[in-house]
């Protein structure tokens, strides 16, 4: 990936809502492999004192920006944005280049003995029928929420929709009913581990979060529900990436 794309890309989340969106249709989860030592800093510089005000120049829509909890690797920095449709996605990509004051943010944050991040990755993810839009909690948390990110890939596209098909129907309402209430739901478009089904959910603290968990995997109905899911349509979902994030103290979304 070029300089240009690079920056293009991550202009993406820092222009996410610049027009009110009123369904959200696509996603954008950007993520920053770091390591030990100045990345850390100077990423949170850059987001904090560069990205962020940008951005609000030109929305007021909110950004989740997450700092990895329990990751695969760590530290680890995460961007989620939502868009009304790829054409928007495309075109608020090119608004941030305007501002001069990111673009000298940006080009401090690329400056130093150390490169900026180890490396960085994007996925395009596409919400499903059934996933809500991405918005702020009004009023705002009193403290920062810890948000869990699932990817579980299936076999075939044929298994995803199966999996799609039990979210949509019994299991959203199960999660509700123990407490899980995911922010969003999709599949990644263009990214790795497809097919997949990738989805958000906020908790309290990891307290609420293990006290949800474990009253979903003991609920009668879920058990019924995946054992039929099993009988239809086999293992719908043969490996699950979790991992844990907080938010940061600057982000628009906590």
């Amino acid at each position: 990936m070029n300089r240009r794309s690079f920056v293009g890309s991550l202009a993406v989340a820092g222009v996410a809502g610049a027009q009110t969106i009123k369904q959200t249709r696509v996603f954008l989860l950007q993520q920053f492999h770091l390591k030990n030592g100045t990345q850390k800093a100077r990423l949170d510089q850059y987001l904090s004192a560069g990205l962020l005000p940008a951005m609000a120049k030109l929305s007021q829509t909110p950004l989740l920006c997450l700092e990895g909890v329990v990751a695969g690797h760590l530290p680890q920095m995460s961007l989620i944005s939502g868009y009304g449709s790829e054409a928007e996605l495309r075109s608020l990509r090119e608004q941030l280049f305007v501002d001069e004051a990111h673009r000298t943010a940006f080009e401090a944050w690329e400056r130093g003995e150390e490169a900026p991040y180890e490396n960085y990755s994007l996925a395009l993810l596409a919400a499903t029928d059934y996933s809500p839009d991405l918005a702020a909690l009004k009023p705002p948390p009193k403290a920062p929420r810890i948000f869990e990110l699932r990817v579980y890939h299936s076999p075939t596209v044929r298994q995803l929709a199966a999996l799609h098909e039990r979210f949509a129907g019994p299991e959203v309402r199960i999660f509700a009913r123990c407490g899980i209430h995911p922010i969003l739901y999709s599949s990644t478009a263009i990214g790795p581990n497809m097919p997949n089904l990738t989805y958000v959910i906020p908790f309290d603290d990891l307290a609420a979060r293990d006290k949800a968990w474990s009253a979903f995997g003991s609920d009668p109905e879920w058990v019924k529900v995946r054992k039929e899911s099993i009988d239809r349509s086999g293992q719908i979902s043969i490996d699950s990436q979790i991992s844990l994030h907080r938010a940061t103290a600057y982000s628009p979304l906590r």
